[in-house]
Order: structure tokens, then sequence, then C-alpha cells
């Protein structure tokens, strides 16, 4: 029997602006483009509003009101709010309580873009549908404290069609007249409002289906470093959910990520503070936990070919990552019995424990390292 969705359960008016600004982008602009071009101003204003409004979501929305990464000065929260409204993407409140929901119950019925119900579910079929009852703002009350982003939601759409479509329309006009404000709102509005929703729709979908999973295999987030290019690099979704709370999903220094970099120069400027980074010691030792999962998933899969070298070398992979784990595990132990004694004979002791640590984790990532050399070497189980 053919699915059908009585039209009380469609979100007309998501619906309606979703897909307008859609078919929009792909024929007005086009349109607009052919017959009047597009001067180095319009290009700054597009990449002005892209930038603003995607590091408002990544930054702000995200990094700083979802997970609470660092603490923010009022400057950056309303910059923040205003730009993040200014993407339509719905108010603080709603977004976060969103997100949040999302990780207390990824890949499962309470999960607001279960990746189980389909790619496109995921990706923007949860906004266009009420297929569930209106859920309550329940897990936000830390949000409910900060008066801006009260004021945030109770004038939500005013400031969402002032700054995100009437002010580059009004910055358009003011450079070049009545055909400069609606390239203004076609690009830099329009355009852009669709370009940034899709680069967030893509990290709940693509994010979940393509790319590895270095950190965990415990939920469906995957790490794709050609989705961090493109999403201000929120593409390491791996790692951010099984570390939520840090302040960085490229954890690497080389990982693309400026919504890294700029809460990174913000705390420079004395603008945040308290940023939260996960020691590298749990992000190295949970690699080492995955990387032995996918070595005996290998070595136990009877549809893998493996010749006995290639199998010894597995193995003694994995025998030494056990080892390092509880070489590292009894490091922690020794330290601990002696934290007390390290007090009162603080430089010898405490430089000895130092340097034992610190070969103990470069060890562990070179073997890691290898480890991971090697699976390049099995063949995919059929």
């Amino acid at each position: 029997m053919p699915f059908r969705l009585p039209a009380s359960r469609i979100n007309w008016t998501n619906s309606a602006f979703l897909i307008g600004t859609f078919v929009v982008t792909l024929t007005a602009v086009p349109v607009y483009l052919w017959y009047c071009g597009m001067d180095g101003f319009q290009v700054a204003l597009f990449l002005f509003f892209f930038i603003g409004t995607g590091l408002s979501i990544t930054l702000g929305y995200h990094r700083l009101f979802s997970h609470v990464a660092f603490q923010a000065k009022w400057p950056v929260r309303l910059v923040t709010l205003v730009f993040g409204a200014a993407a339509f993407e719905n108010s603080a409140m709603h977004w976060v309580s969103d997100h949040r929901r999302h990780h207390k119950h990824v890949d499962h019925a309470d999960d607001p873009y279960d990746i189980s119900q389909g790619f496109w579910y995921a990706h923007m079929g949860w906004i266009l549908f009420k297929l569930d009852a209106e859920i309550p703002l329940d897990n936000i009350q830390d949000l409910r404290k900060d008066r801006l982003v009260m004021l945030q939601d109770r004038f939500y759409v005013t400031i969402a069609v002032g700054f995100g479509l009437l002010l580059p329309a009004l910055l358009g006009y003011l450079h070049s007249g009545w055909m400069g404000a609606l390239g203004g709102f076609l690009l830099a509005g329009v355009a852009r409002v669709t370009a940034v929703q899709h680069m967030t729709f893509f990290i709940n979908s693509l994010c979940h289906t393509i790319g590895g999973q270095p950190y965990s295999d415990r939920c469906s987030a995957r790490d794709s470093w050609i989705m961090a290019i493109f999403t201000f690099g929120e593409g390491y979704h791996n790692y951010h959910h099984e570390f939520q709370h840090d302040y960085r999903n490229g954890v690497k220094w080389w990982q693309w990520d400026p919504t890294k970099w700029s809460i990174w120069t913000l705390e420079k400027l004395h603008l945040v503070n308290g940023l939260r980074r996960v020691p590298e010691e749990k992000v190295l030792l949970s690699q080492l936990a995955d990387t032995r999962r996918r070595l005996n998933a290998r070595l136990a899969c009877k549809k893998t070919v493996l010749n006995e070298r290639l199998r010894e070398l597995l193995q003694t992979s994995d025998a030494k990552l056990h080892q390092l784990g509880e070489r590292w595990a009894a490091l922690k132990a020794q330290y601990a019995d002696k934290a007390d004694a390290l007090k009162t004979e603080y430089t010898e002791r405490a430089m000895a424990q130092y340097e034992e640590a610190k070969a103990a984790l470069a060890e562990i990532r070179r073997e890691v390292q290898q480890a991971l050399k090697l699976l390049e070497l099995v063949p995919e189980a059929a």
C-alpha cells in the first residue's frame, strides 16, 4: 500500500520556504547572472554573509550554545545570534534543543534527524514534515537564563528577514541602485541561505553515511575531510560524536577547521574563554581501541582472504596495541599512587613521570599508525 502523508502533517511554512529558496536559486539567480553579471562588490557581499552566517551556526549555535565547548562574552553571543538567525535555521533555542536530542538518541527513533529513516529524511525531510507531536523544549534550561537567546527566540522572524534578506538588498541598492538591490537579495540573500542551509543539512545526512570512523563505531557518525572543507570544519563528525564537548572538530593541527581557528583567535582577543579540550591521551586511547576492534574484525571474518604473513602481522599488531593499553593504564595508576609524593618532591619525579608518559603516548601513536597501514593491505570482505 503506497505511503500517504496527510496534508495536516506537512509543515507548509518550512516546505514553502526551503523549496522556494532552492527553486529561486536554480532559476532566478542564473537569469540575473546572465543579464547583469556579478561584480566584485556582489562577490564580497555574498562571501561576507556566507561566512558570517555559516560560522554563526558552527561556532555559535553548535559549539557554543549546543555543547558549551567554551564561554563567550556578550558581543560574540550577540553577533552569532543575529547572523545565526539570518541563516534561517530556526532560533537558537529550537536548534540547540533538536541538536542535543540528536546526540542523546543518535540513530534511534527519538533522534530528530535519524539517518536510519533514510538519507533524505535526515537531510531535510524531518523539517518538511511533522511526523510526530511537537517535542517540548525541556533540555535547554541553561539557554533560558541567557537574555540575548530569549530575545532572539522572541524576534526570530524579524531578525532573520531583516538581516538575512533585506540588509543584503539594502547594501546592494546603496552600491548600484535597484539592480544592485535585486542582486544583493538574490545572491547574498536567497542563494547564500540555500548554500548555508544545505551545508548544515549535509552534516546530518552525508556525515552519517560516508567517511571513516577512526574513533568509534558506536553510532553512524563519520569523518569526512571533504565535507569539512565545505562546512567550516564540521565534517570531522566521528570525532565530534565521540568527544562532543571539545571546541575542536578537526583535532589534529593540519585538519581543516576554520571554526576551531576562529574560536582560538577570539580567545586571544579575550572575547571567549574556557575552551574545552579532550586530553591527547583520551583521543589516542579511543583510536587504539577502535583500531583493535577493526583488526579483530578482519581477523575473524571468514570472507577475508589473508596470507599467513599478513595474518601474523595483524595478530602481532593487535597484541602490541593491547600491551600498550595495559601499560598506559598501569602508568596512570602508578601516577595516582605517587600523586602526594610528587607534590612534595615535584621537580625530579614529576619530570620523570612526564617523560615516561610522553614516550608511552608516542609509542601508542606510532603503533596505531602502523596498524592502520596494515589494515589498508587487507582486502574488504565481499
